[in-house]
């Protein structure tokens, strides 16, 4: 099944296919930390702080990146763009054997930035790429279809990581077997980003010109992007939506470790982290509905005092309460980004790309948030940590009252 404008576009429904499978891949791996994370913990005897250094240097890669990634990406095309990340991530995944080897948990960090650095510059050369591939006025659609397979992507990777990493460690009782379970599934996927790289290398995408398109002179009155409130407070919003869902699901195998939560074993717990990811993948459908039908920063606004409401009743109860509200989260999160990102470059005119960099920079909450969350829950328990997440949707909440519609 294809989205209905490929269909009526000759010659792009392949290519969006292809460019499909990328989205895929990079939701695939980065839900896969979460697996890693009590892996490589147990495996290290790492502090919740130390494990959340995973999530630091894979986001971190975002705001380090994304500005050399675009001009790179300028230089070589989007096509070439895409390989060079596929290749930057096969590296990556390739010097997880090295460091395991080595039980050294610095090598796994480092392996991470680059496996996360390919991934950077797969998203700033397959976005704009999507969005161009066809008519303007179907653009969204094409989005939504490839974050949708994005979704897709974050809810089967914790599955097969549970099953793959997990359940090979799970009768290891040393650390150099523990941190060496992770080398061969890490060099399959590693081989599998050299095929796609092969295969992009080959293929023959469009020729497209990437430009944005004209807008009036008013929208210039503004030196620069930050000129514009809805996007400084866009880019805090950013900040704090990436950093808050990706400290809930850094900490759910964990979470739902405790006996006082669930109890469950790290391979039990990885299936219901799909569960959180699953229900942003199902609530992304529902808000591309939602959102159209009523003022967009309503929508955010309830949405995130949803997710707040749910958060402060798993950090105040316990058992089953405790961990489907914590896991209700997900569907909440669903429309969070596209919703926040849509309000903040509203209206910037010439202006809309350099807003556009400031919050995927903005992709950064993804890495400081969760080794703050860590950091309390070192020095005042698992559910104290939760503070982190729960504020971060009270600011959402603010910003979507205030910026309820697009300029």
């Amino acid at each position: 099944m294809q989205p209905a404008d490929s269909q009526r576009t000759p010659g792009y429904g392949t290519p969006l296919a292809f460019l499909t499978s990328l989205f895929f891949m990079w939701g695939f791996m980065t839900s896969l930390n979460d697996i890693l994370i009590p892996h490589l913990r147990s495996a290290f005897d790492l502090s919740y702080t130390q494990a959340m250094l995973v999530q630091f240097c894979f986001f971190g890669a975002y705001a380090i990146v994304s500005l050399p990634g675009g001009k790179l990406i300028e230089r070589l095309g989007y096509q070439r763009g895409i390989v060079v990340g596929l290749l930057l991530g096969g590296l990556g995944c390739w010097l997880f054997w090295p460091a395991a080897s080595a039980l050294l948990y610095p090598l796994f960090l480092g392996a991470l930035f680059i496996l996360a650095a390919g991934i950077t510059l797969l998203q700033v050369s397959a976005n704009p790429y999507v969005s161009a591939l066809g008519p303007e006025a179907t653009a969204p659609s094409r989005l939504v279809w490839t974050q949708a397979f994005n979704s897709l992507g974050t809810t089967v990777g914790p599955l097969l990581g549970g099953l793959v990493i997990l359940g090979s460690a799970a009768d290891l009782s040393d650390p150099a077997s523990e941190a060496q379970s992770v080398q061969h599934p890490y060099l399959l996927l590693g081989l599998l980003f050299f095929l796609l790289a092969l295969v992009f290398a080959k293929i023959r995408l469009p020729v497209l010109s990437i430009e944005a398109a004209p807008v009036p002179q008013s929208a210039d009155a503004k030196r620069s992007a930050l000129g514009y409130a809805q996007l400084r407070f866009g880019v805090v919003a950013i900040f704090v939506y990436v950093g808050g869902e990706v400290a809930i699901g850094s900490f759910l195998i964990n979470y739902l470790g405790d006996p006082s939560i669930a109890g469950l074993s790290e391979i039990e717990a990885s299936g219901y982290v799909s569960y959180y990811w699953g229900g942003a993948m199902l609530g992304r459908f529902i808000g591309a509905y939602t959102t159209r039908a009523f003022a967009p920063g309503r929508v955010l606004a309830l949405h995130a005092l949803a997710a707040l409401l749910l958060v402060v009743v798993s950090m105040a109860s316990s058992g089953a309460v405790a961990m489907w509200s914590i896991l209700a989260v997900g569907l909440c999160n669903s429309i969070m980004f596209p919703t926040i990102f849509s309000l903040a470059v509203s209206g910037l005119g010439s202006h809309t790309s350099q807003g556009s960099g400031l919050l995927c920079m903005a992709i950064v909450g993804g890495a400081l948030l969760p080794v703050l969350q860590g950091l309390i829950a070192d020095s005042s328990g698992l559910q104290a940590g939760f503070i982190v997440p729960a504020l971060c949707y009270l600011y959402i909440s603010y910003y979507g009252l205030r910026f309820q519609k697009a300029a």
